[in-house]
């Protein structure tokens, strides 16, 4: 019975691969999510310990086969949907490094690397570019962000040095060239237009980011029915709106009124402070705050925003500022839509712990775009599964720890722990065909997954 839910949420993905491919995906899909934080390729099948064709036809499942990825990022979509709350999808942007070792690996480069001591580090590997957007799932009392598509940002830089012989050659494979080049915020817009494609064209968007991704690469080239939300930078060039034209006025209308003071500035000013009780990272905190609507001129132009300045009443934190390309959000809404932006973060750390999403020995071009990210795609559907069908098993199929008595919601771990007991069952059987289940097992419902591949 599990089996058949499972294999039938993933029906429409068989759109996405050929018949052959849509086998192969369920096959690695099951694996990966059985080798958890060791999974690559050859984990996932060493895991599954039977599967039916040549081990070499999963690996060219990455590297050769004609399937794209964003078109299995349209499939994620479509089943994560149903799951996010009414009103605006509130999107997520943000970019994590997959660090890697080791020469020629097609688009590998050095960044910055966040989780460094010092503050200007950097690593070597892939950076990608994600975009989540925000669920509901049963029992979970916090927001959860699922990733839905991705794009690999290729640096320009090239990188060279010497071999132990002393012969120089080439470090680095695949570097962008100048009209293959795209910054991060550049491909994020790939990535919204993409979501608004796949939305109803009624269904506003809540785009939420850093301050990467809040400037004017964003900013002026927003798809329709969709606002940003994100930092301001302190030392902002803030201006007034432009009065009204008068009667008789000649010359062009002007754009902008005059210079204001900027989030700095305007943080030394003691009186229009107000206090508010926000809801942020699951606790209720005090903040004080000042609001205005202003013109960002050098990043939105004419368009107005609202800028939230915050400061900590106990002066722990400094003071940041915030905008929203929709004049009409209240203050505290910014804040609290703003914060929820931290659950990419924790999908991130959990890819990357509990699904190898480092661990890819890729280093072709597709195989690079598409075993990695893959880790996102367990993901997903680990979080879908469990919000339609697996948290029924919560928590009996969870192991109890007596110094853990506290615990008061379900997190990724636990759901990949349910869904992984549940694949290891007898009568769960990791393959397309029936490989062995026991007497008591419902026969799997095969023919629905070839006609729908």
């Amino acid at each position: 019975m599990e089996r058949e839910l499972f294999h039938t949420m993933l029906v429409p993905f068989a759109a996405a691969f050929s018949q052959p491919g849509f086998h192969n995906f369920l096959l690695l899909l099951e694996g990966w999510l059985l080798a958890g934080g060791r999974a690559m390729t050859s984990t996932a099948l060493t895991a599954l310990e039977i599967y039916p064709k040549h081990f070499t036809s999963y690996y060219r499942f990455f590297s050769e086969s004609a399937w794209k990825p964003d078109a299995l990022g349209v499939a994620l979509i479509k089943l994560v949907l149903p799951l996010a709350p009414e009103g605006p999808v509130l999107a997520v942007v943000d970019d994590t490094l997959a660090r890697k070792t080791g020469k020629h690996i097609w688009g590998a480069n050095m960044h910055h690397d966040p989780l460094h001591w010092l503050p200007n580090a950097l690593a070597f590997g892939h950076n990608w570019v994600v975009l989540a957007i925000m669920v509901d799932v049963p029992l979970v009392h916090r927001p959860v962000a699922v990733p839905i598509l991705w794009r690999l940002y290729r640096s320009p830089k090239t990188r060279a040095g010497k071999t132990r012989r002393g012969l120089r050659e080439r470090k680095t494979v695949g570097a962008a060239s100048k009209t293959e080049y795209r910054t991060r915020p550049e491909l994020a817009m790939e990535l919204l237009y993409m979501l608004r494609d796949a939305l109803e064209p009624d269904r506003p968007i809540h785009a939420l980011g850093d301050s990467t991704y809040g400037g004017k690469s964003v900013t002026r080239n927003l798809p329709a029915n969709t606002i940003a939300i994100s930092r301001l930078p302190m030392n902002a060039a803030l201006y007034d709106l432009a009065p009204p034209r008068r009667k008789g006025q000649k010359g062009c209308p002007r754009k902008k009124g005059k210079r204001l003071p900027s989030p700095k500035e305007m943080a030394v000013c003691q009186p229009g402070w107000r206090t508010a009780t926000v809801h942020l990272y699951g606790k209720a905190v005090n903040v004080r705050y000042k609001t205005a609507v202003v013109l960002w001129y050098n990043s939105t132009r004419t368009m107005p925003v609202r800028i939230v300045l915050v400061r900590d009443p106990k002066r722990r934190r400094k003071d940041d500022c915030f905008f929203s390309t929709n004049p009409a959000m209240m203050p505290e809404a910014i804040l609290e839509t703003y914060a929820r932006r931290w659950s990419l973060e924790v999908a991130f750390r959990d890819a990357k712990q509990l699904l190898g999403f480092e661990r890819s020995q890729a280093r072709t071009a597709k195989a690079v775009q598409r075993t990695g990210p893959f880790a996102f795609v367990a993901y997903t559907v680990t979080v879908a599964w469990f919000a339609q069908y697996g948290h029924r098993h919560y928590p009996d199929l969870i192991p109890k720890r007596p110094w853990y008595r506290h615990k008061r919601a379900p997190s990724f771990a636990d759901m990949h722990h349910i869904l992984r007991t549940l694949l290891l069952q007898k009568d769960f059987s990791h393959t397309l065909e029936n490989t062995g289940p026991s007497k008591n097992s419902t026969t799997p419902n095969i023919h629905v997954l070839k006609q729908a591949a």
